[in-house]
């Protein structure tokens, strides 16, 4: 009777032992393996430009050293020629005005200033109507940066702030 007695606690000492082990939760076992980090997921955003010189968004928010995909809809009908749209994001302390002066001179760079290319954290080419263009990146440090379309005279209405957390 005794070893039936000890039988029956042992069995119900390894049921109970396997129930924990089967599940984290009751047993306290860290989910950190489990557990993506921001900063490990691309971040996929879609930025519209509209032949009225709009951006769509006025601020993207993303994390430190996170991956960026960034995609740029020119969502108006008029030709890059006409009314082209880029995104480019500056790096902290660019002037935007003399950027801007400077990318008007830049038509054979699509206004891409040569001169000006340590100013530039990531851009998409110049797209026209109906038009789409992906650039992907590593989002910088902590700040607040300056996105801007640099076709001559848009920088003034198409812009945001690029927040890196």
């Amino acid at each position: 009777m005794k070893r039936t007695k000890y039988g029956v606690m042992l069995l119900a000492s390894v049921l109970a032992f396997g129930a924990a082990a089967i599940n984290p939760v009751d047993a306290k076992i860290p989910s950190a393996k489990t557990e993506v980090s921001d900063v490990k997921q691309t971040k996929a955003i879609v930025i519209k430009g509209t032949d009225a010189m709009q951006f769509d968004l006025k601020e993207i928010k993303v994390k430190a050293g996170q991956k960026v995909k960034l995609t740029l809809v020119h969502a108006g009908k008029l030709a890059k020629t006409a009314m082209g749209h880029n995104w480019v994001l500056l790096k902290p302390g660019v002037d935007v005005a003399a950027f801007g002066s400077k990318a008007a001179a830049a038509r054979e760079t699509e206004y891409i200033p040569k001169s000006e290319e340590a100013s530039i954290v990531a851009h998409t080419k110049l797209v026209g109507g109906g038009e789409s263009d992906t650039v992907e990146f590593t989002a910088p440090k902590k700040g607040t940066y300056t996105f801007i379309c640099s076709f001559p005279g848009h920088y003034a209405l198409m812009k945001g702030s690029f927040i890196v957390e």
